[in-house]
Parts: structure tokens; C-alpha cells; sequence
């Protein structure tokens, strides 16, 4: 997470980009005073994103996450809001905190947005197994929000080492109805 909000930090430093606009995993519509913040770099080719989201597919989640993509998403919404609440509990958040926090918020609006334009395509199955990855992973947080020592909390906001890669693509998919797989490493010449 820290090296993915240093690396978002720059970008927001190099970029004349809306400073509290949702994070596009897609494109969209983009209107005469609008700007896109999107999180596929600025002149990336679509061969790169297909690397991109081929490495991100190509990796092992973590322990508990579902595989499938509307839940996953639901997954890492959650975790993100889980996050988010943890920072703001803070009452001593440096500024840096502060940026992750609102960082955070714009990621789980984007993750809630890719949900939302999906929820229509899915089945009763997959909405409700997305309702259940999202408990489980909302339930992570519970103990640490429920810590009366700021200071242990605190620790928690700073430890967490963020979302696998693949709940950026999987948004991005679920929001534009991909429904291919992603290419393997070994069809981008990985392997």
C-alpha cells in the first residue's frame, strides 16, 4: 500500500489531474472541463495493460479472496473502507495519513462504481457471494477499529501493505463487461 501511495503521490505531483475525483479504472466520457484520473498510465498501450493485468492475474491472491471478479472487487472495496475507517479514527494523522485516507476513499468510490455498473449482468449467486467477501473482509477491521489505544490502531493504519494488484483489472473488467479471461504471462511472453 505505502509503495502504491508513493508512487500515486507522484503521479498526483506530475499530473494535472482533479485532486478529489474517484480513481478510473476505465475510461469514460470525458466532457469540456472534464479530466479523466485514470489509473492506467498516461500513453500506456493497450500491450501494456494487457502485461499489466496479465502479472496481476498471473499472481496468487491472498488467502481468502475470492478469484472471481465481482466479488473480488467487492473484496477490495471493503478492505479499502476497512482501511479508510482505521485512519479515520486517528485524531494524530500526519498529513501523509490524511492523503491516504482521502487516496482510500477515492479507491473504494471506484471499486463501489465498477460494482454498481456490474450489479445488473450478475446472478442472486454472485451478488450474494460478493456480499460475503465483503463481510469477511469488513470483518478484518473489527478488532482494530474496536482498539481503544490510538496508538495500536495507529500501527494498523500504517501496516497495511494494500490490494493485490488484480482488484484494479478486475474493476476495470467488471465495470467495462469483459468477459474473456486475461491473457496468461506466458501469452505476453512472460513465461
Amino acid at each position: 500500500m505505502i509503495a502504491s501511495v508513493l508512487a500515486s503521490l507522484l503521479l498526483l505531483q506530475t499530473s494535472p489531474m482533479p485532486q478529489d475525483q474517484p480513481v478510473a479504472t476505465a475510461p469514460r466520457a470525458v466532457e469540456a472541463q472534464d479530466e479523466v484520473m485514470a489509473t492506467r498510465p498516461v500513453g500506456e498501450t493497450a500491450d501494456a495493460l494487457r502485461l499489466r493485468e496479465a502479472v496481476a492475474y498471473g499472481n496468487d491472491l491472498p488467502r481468502g479472496a475470492p478469484s472471481a471478479d465481482y466479488p473480488l472487487v467487492a473484496w477490495c472495496e471493503a478492505l479499502v473502507l476497512g482501511h479508510v475507517a482505521v485512519g479515520e479514527s486517528l485524531t494524530n494523522a500526519d498529513p501523509l495519513d490524511l492523503e491516504i485516507v482521502r487516496l482510500g476513499r477515492l479507491e473504494a468510490q471506484d471499486f463501489r462504481s465498477a460494482l454498481d455498473a456490474a450489479a445488473p449482468r450478475q446472478s442472486a449467486q454472485t451478488r450474494a457471494a460478493a456480499d460475503a467477501a465483503a463481510a469477511e473482509a469488513a470483518a478484518k477491521w473489527e478488532p482494530i477499529l474496536a482498539q481503544t489505544e490510538e496508538g495500536v490502531r495507529s500501527e494498523a493504519f500504517g501496516l497495511f501493505f494494500g490490494l493485490p494488484g488484480r482488484c484494479e483489472h478486475a474493476a476495470r473488467r467488471i465495470r467495462e463487461n469483459i468477459t474473456t479471461p486475461p491473457a496468461t504471462p506466458a501469452e505476453v511472453g512472460l513465461e
